[in-house]
């Protein structure tokens, strides 16, 4: 859901019972002065960013689709090269796949190299599907592992894109992930000005994710 960056502003505002705008929180003859409206709108984007990274997949909604290619390689697995402005996946799976995958794992994750493995049973396969986020010299890719045939299509791909401010003033979030970044707003704000209010409102936000 695009929320406008106004109405986020006003609800952080009053998440930290502060409504005076325009009121400066430097010295006046600091030319640098920022109005607490201005720290207010600059923490939205992080905000949004570390909420939706971290918010459980049932609190997610909306999405971009992606994976309009598969590269095959051996023992049916492949990949395909992610959007640069990719964040997080939603949901992957393959048409032969009886299940879709919510977490991928990274090449860091001992599970990784067991996709390696001469023994087809410690690989994923179709029942029991593997995709990892690994990098790539072409760029950034999903790793999936693995699939009956080089047959298979992508039935499902969904990412959440990075947060960006669009061109009137808005900015997409999930709607039940909308209160979390109200309150992980307010956090960085109060981070910026020093009050030790931060960190209350930082757990606020995670436990509207529980």
């Amino acid at each position: 859901m695009i929320y406008k960056l106004q109405r986020i502003a006003r609800d952080v505002r009053v998440a930290i019972d502060e409504n005076k705008t325009s009121e400066q929180l430097i010295a006046d003859e600091d030319i640098d002065t920022l109005s607490l409206e201005d720290i207010v709108r600059s923490k939205i984007v992080e905000a949004v960013r570390r909420v939706v990274t971290e918010a459980p997949t049932h609190l997610l909604d909306g999405g971009e689709p992606f994976g309009d290619a598969i590269f095959w390689r051996s023992q049916c697995s492949g990949w395909t090269l992610l959007p640069e402005d990719f964040m997080r996946l939603v949901i992957f799976k393959m048409s032969d796949w009886e299940r879709p995958v919510y977490e991928p794992i990274t090449a860091a994750d001992p599970q990784y190299q067991l996709q390696f493995s001469r023994y087809k049973g410690l690989r994923g396969n179709p029942q029991k599907p593997v995709v990892a986020i690994v990098s790539r010299a072409e760029g950034r890719a999903l790793e999936l592992f693995s699939c009956k045939s080089q047959n298979a299509t992508v039935e499902q791909a969904v990412y959440i894109p990075l947060p960006k401010v669009d061109c009137d003033g808005g900015i997409n979030i999930p709607e039940r992930c909308y209160m979390s970044v109200v309150y992980e707003a307010a956090s960085l704000v109060l981070a910026t000005i020093g009050n030790a209010l931060s960190s209350t409102m930082s757990e606020l936000s995670k436990q509207l994710l529980i």
